[in-house]
């Protein structure tokens, strides 16, 4: 059974920065796209950023220059680094995991951009 857990939300200062991670647990392949997803109150859900198993990473417009995804060596971890941060990045950011045709989500993790 294929798991997916988000970490390192927080509470934020504008102008400042947080780090998401993303662990995917229950796989033997290993041969995931990854994208985060973020989610304001009463708005849906949208894409953040996107890192195919093969392919560049991609990046929404209103992220692009200040979100970085990667993944480490092992390839079972994803992580968004977040620079300067606005109140409009203040939402749930959802993992995102797909692998072999099979879609997979974390729970989310609460991201609050506030002073």
């Amino acid at each position: 059974q294929v798991q997916v857990v988000e970490s390192g939300g927080g509470l934020v200062q504008p102008g400042g920065s947080l780090t998401l991670s993303c662990t995917v647990s229950g796989s033997e392949y290993r041969l995931y796209n990854w994208a985060w997803y973020r989610q304001a109150p009463g708005k849906q859900r949208d894409l953040v950023a996107i890192i195919p198993r093969n392919g560049p990473e991609n990046y929404a417009d209103s992220v692009k220059d200040r979100f970085t995804i990667s993944q480490n060596d092992t390839k079972n971890m994803v992580f968004l680094q977040m620079n300067s941060l606005t109140s409009e990045d203040t939402a749930v950011y959802y993992c995102h995991v797909i692998e072999l045709g099979h879609s997979y989500w974390g729970p989310g993790t609460q991201v609050t951009v506030s002073s």
